[in-house]
C-alpha cells in the first residue's frame, strides 16, 4: 500500500543535507553546518553516509590554509530524494484525505 521510505534519507539530519543540496549547485560544510545546526561530528558522520551511498559528492580543497569540504548532490542522490519526496507525499495525502 505504501512505498517504504528510504531508510538513509529518513534521519533528519540527512534529509536536511539532501533538502538543501537540492537546491544549490553546491554548498561547503560551514554553511551547511549553520543551515542545519548540527554539530561538526554529526554532520561529518552523516555526510559521509550519503557519500557512501552515491548521494552526494565531496571535494576538500584549502581556502589559504583552511580546509574547505564542499558537497554536491549527484543525479543519483536527485532521485534518491524526488523517490523519498513522493514516498511521503503518499503517507501526507493518505492522513489529509481521512
Amino acid at each position: 500500500m505504501f512505498r517504504e521510505l528510504n531508510p538513509l534519507l529518513h534521519s533528519e539530519l540527512r534529509l536536511a543535507v539532501m533538502s538543501i543540496l537540492v537546491g544549490v549547485e553546491s554548498a561547503d560544510f560551514v554553511y551547511l553546518r549553520e543551515h542545519t545546526g548540527a554539530t561538526a561530528g554529526n554532520l561529518s558522520v552523516q555526510i559521509d553516509k550519503l557519500q557512501k551511498a552515491g548521494y552526494i559528492e565531496i571535494e576538500k580543497t584549502f581556502k589559504g590554509k583552511m580546509p574547505r569540504t564542499v558537497c554536491r548532490i549527484t543525479p543519483a542522490g536527485t532521485d534518491a530524494f524526488e523517490e523519498y519526496v513522493k514516498a511521503i507525499s503518499e503517507y501526507i495525502s493518505v492522513k489529509s484525505s481521512k
